[in-house]
């Protein structure tokens, strides 16, 4: 592992990125929640089950998701503005050192813009800094390739495929697991640069 002087790094970039934050889930943004699942794109590239609006009281936090110190949620937030764009996190399985990796971006008009690249950095450097993680897994639909090739970017590996698991308007498309070890992690080019975005040039 390389090692740093810097403590800025080390404690300032956990939670914050280039373009966005990572904050707690709070109350008032479950109207947002709710507003998202409106937007078929979002739901449909979120969940695997079938898209269908949701009421602000269906997000309210459930204790035991967070008394047991497995599930870490967040909502991102711009640094410009402070403006709710998105949520995301982590649900960790401490006896293997693995983690589940999630994320979304709401708000239509930040997508494609660098915002879910920003996000995505910042979990995978907090799962592997903050969580001692050793992998990280993540699923995503054949469809969504633009979001494959970022994760591809960012050093995550092609495991395999539940084969034509999904099915979406008439075509079957197969459910992608990718994962990223440590090793792999230490091994990238950005590694301890959550700051740095300029080698990913193609967004979610």
């Amino acid at each position: 592992m390389t090692n740093t002087t810097s403590t800025d790094w080390q404690l300032g970039s956990l939670f914050t990125g280039q373009l966005i934050r990572l904050a707690a889930r709070q109350p008032e943004d479950h109207a947002a929640f709710s507003r998202w699942t409106e937007d078929a794109e979002y739901t449909r590239l979120m969940y695997f089950s079938p898209a269908a609006p949701r009421a602000p009281e269906t997000f309210e936090d459930k204790k035991d998701d967070h008394d047991n110190g497995s599930h870490f949620n967040f909502t991102f937030r711009t640094l410009a503005d402070d403006k709710l764009i998105g949520q995301g996190g982590l649900g960790m399985h401490w006896s293997n050192q693995s983690a589940w990796l999630w994320l979304g971006i709401g708000e239509p008009d930040y997508r494609n813009r660098g915002y879910g690249t920003d996000a995505m950095r910042l979990l995978v450097n907090y799962a592997f800094r903050e969580l001692g993680a050793y992998r990280i897994e993540l699923g995503v639909f054949g469809f969504n390739m633009r979001a494959m090739r970022v994760y591809e970017k960012l050093g995550f590996v092609h495991e395999g495929a539940q084969r034509e698991a999904l099915y979406r308007d008439g075509q079957r498309f197969d459910l992608y697991a990718m994962s990223l070890l440590r090793p792999e992690w230490e091994a990238l080019p950005h590694f301890q640069a959550v700051q740095s975005m300029s080698s990913i040039p193609e967004p979610i």
